[in-house]
C-alpha cells in the first residue's frame, strides 16, 4: 500500500514518467527529428527523475523530498519545451508535467 502522504505525488510522478517516455518515442517518430532534440533529451531526463522519485517515496527514503524538488524543476523545464511544440503527445507531455511540478512542489516544501 501507497504511504498516503506520498500517494498523489506518486501518482503524478509515475504518470508523468509514462507520459514523458511517450512523447521522447513520439518526437523520435517525427519528421524532423533534429528539431525535437531538446524536447526528447528532457523528457528522458523528466522520466527518470520522476521514475527515481516516486521510487524514493515508495520506499519513505530521506532524499525523497529533495528529489521531488530536483524532479519539480526538470519537470517544469520539459512542460515548457513540450508546451513550445504543437504535436498532441507534446501538449500531453506538457500537461503531465506540469501537474506532476505542482505535486513535486508540494512534497519539497
Amino acid at each position: 500500500m501507497l504511504n498516503s502522504l506520498y500517494e498523489a505525488c506518486i501518482q503524478a510522478c509515475s504518470n508523468c514518467a509514462i507520459v514523458c517516455e511517450t512523447c521522447a518515442a513520439s518526437c523520435l517518430r517525427e519528421d524532423d527529428v533534429k528539431m525535437m532534440a531538446r524536447c526528447i533529451e528532457l523528457d528522458r531526463d523528466c522520466a527518470d527523475l520522476c521514475a527515481l522519485a516516486a521510487t524514493l517515496m515508495a520506499r519513505d527514503s530521506k532524499l525523497a523530498k529533495e528529489m521531488c524538488r530536483i524532479c519539480a524543476q526538470a519537470c517544469r523545464e520539459c512542460a515548457e519545451e513540450c508546451g513550445s511544440h504543437q504535436m498532441d503527445h507534446c501538449q500531453a507531455c506538457a500537461e503531465a508535467c506540469r501537474k506532476c511540478a505542482e505535486e513535486c512542489e508540494k512534497m519539497a516544501a
